[in-house]
């Protein structure tokens, strides 16, 4: 614990490596471009899933499991879901190994080639969309509202932990519906249980939008997402919700009899979010010190730390704190009363610093004399010494204090960091100061590439709330409607 980390404002990409390290979230796997998610780290993403998941149940959906394996005549079925997605494909060609009869090692056995090759799944509609034929026959088969929880594949070069890997964690909502009206307001509804999410769980502003053409997922009409500025200034995906059309209905003839007797292909939607969101959720709010938690999502919310010597004074505290510790996980709390006796309260006050615990409660003799304990908040690093009666709602009130206060700090940022430009000079100026540019495009695919080609940036959405508002393209003068969003990003 003696070493410090990296500073952000020094090297912020150092700095987020080794806090992901340090904090015992991941580390890199034996397999280039894969991690180990530890446990302190999965402890975080079971918490987003148990969110997550209850909120898809609470608008009508259900999980389902699907194979890892997918044909791969499937991916050729929709032409541009397989160009979108054929360079990040992992190929599985033969089904056995054999030792070597020269005495190296195992190989493949040429005699167990596949008859037709595997892809590992980048993605899921193609194996879906091949299963909803056998399940979809009439309108009272409709909607049909299925999620999975899933590990994918889409082979990486440049990787790094959560935030690009070569395997990863995420839930992929699958639905196929009866209209165009419908499947469009499932797509809508799903991005704003994302964005609510992400505000409320993970106390993290976006900003709602929809992709250019030169963004859109592979194989959709449309495709909306939700994005978060960083720290550094650099902007991250956090979600993405896709009216699929009647394109993968149609590429695996799912179709169905209407009400009307008459047959007409569904019209789909998909959606998801990944463990990318662990490296949001780290990179949004976490400070030279470690980790900052929203609440709602730390694995330990509250930690005692006791300080004593000998063993009749932590015997006194224990009896006193163990009440204090029962009432809060009654009301839902977790915590952690650390009595181990193998680190210094120092080193404890570090390690859970680190870790990004919210609140930390100590008390020793003295505080036992004077019916007092310490309060220490993680995200202001207030220590504060308070009556040790009427505690419980003090730390209650404290942690629904610290999960706003996130938030609204994250969100000051992003305003004090979200420029406003209408000239290619200002556009360029603000591109290094970073953050999210708010400028005229003038619609074409031409001048998004050429401007990404110049810069780096790119369009991060066209947000739902942009207004109508005549202007001029930054790059090429010509006219435009309504202001779009650029920023760096991951």
């Amino acid at each position: 614990m003696s070493k410090s980390l990296p500073s952000r404002a020094d090297n912020y990409s150092e700095w987020y490596n080794e806090l992901v390290k340090r904090a015992d979230l991941a580390e890199n796997s034996a397999v280039r471009g894969c991690m180990i998610i530890k446990p302190y780290g999965y402890s975080i993403w079971e918490k987003m899933q148990r969110a997550l998941d209850d909120m898809f149940k609470e608008t009508g959906h259900t999980n389902a499991y699907f194979p890892l394996f997918i044909p791969k005549s499937f991916l050729s079925k929709e032409a541009s879901h397989v160009e979108g997605f054929a360079k990040e494909c992992a190929v599985v060609t033969h089904y056995r190994l054999k030792n070597d009869p020269n005495g190296g090692g195992v190989i493949v056995d040429p005699e167990a080639k596949l008859e037709e090759e595997l892809i590992v799944r980048p993605t899921s509609e193609t194996v879906i969309w091949s299963t909803y034929k056998n399940w979809i026959q009439s309108y009272r088969d409709l909607p049909l509202l299925i999620n999975q929880w899933a590990n994918v594949v889409r082979w990486e070069m440049r990787t790094r932990l959560f935030l690009r890997t070569a395997e990863f964690l995420w839930q992929e909502g699958h639905t196929a519906h009866a209209t165009k009206q419908e499947a469009i307001a499932e797509t809508e509804q799903m991005l704003e249980v994302y964005a609510d999410f992400a505000e409320n769980f993970m106390a993290m502003p976006v900003v709602k939008g929809i992709k250019t053409a030169n963004e859109r997922f592979a194989g959709a009409d449309e495709t909306y997402c939700i994005e978060a500025l960083m720290q550094d200034g650099k902007a991250l995906q956090a979600g993405t919700s896709h009216f699929l059309g009647q394109n993968f209905a149609k590429a695996f003839d799912v179709k169905f009899l209407s009400k009307e007797n008459q047959l007409d292909y569904v019209w789909g939607t998909s959606w998801g979010v990944s463990t990318r969101l662990m490296g949001a959720l780290i990179m949004a709010h976490s400070d030279d010190q470690g980790l900052v938690l929203p609440p709602k999502l730390a694995p330990i919310q509250v930690v005692i730390v006791p300080i004593y010597k000998g063993e009749d004074q932590l015997n006194a505290i224990i009896e006193k704190v163990n009440p204090l510790a029962k009432a809060l996980r009654k009301s839902g709390v977790s915590v952690k009363f650390d009595t181990s006796d193998n680190q210094s309260p120092g080193f404890k006050f570090a390690e859970y610093e680190l870790k990004g615990v919210p609140v930390r409660l100590a008390i020793g003799n003295r505080d036992m004399e004077n019916g007092t304990i310490e309060l220490a908040r993680r995200d202001t690093r207030e220590k504060t010494s308070m009556p040790f009666d009427g505690i419980e709602q003090v730390v209650l009130d404290t942690l629904e204090d610290i999960q706003s206060k996130i938030y609204a700090k994250a969100l000051a940022f992003r305003q004090e960091k979200t420029h406003v430009v209408n000239t290619w000079d200002e556009f360029t100026a603000k591109l290094d100061e970073g953050g999210f540019i708010s400028a005229h495009w003038d619609g074409s695919s031409e001048t998004e590439e050429k401007i990404k080609e110049l810069t780096k940036a790119t369009i991060r959405c066209i947000p739902l709330d942009a207004k109508e508002e005549a202007g001029k393209c930054i790059l090429t003068g010509n006219p435009s409607s309504k202001r779009v969003l650029f920023a760096r990003a991951y």
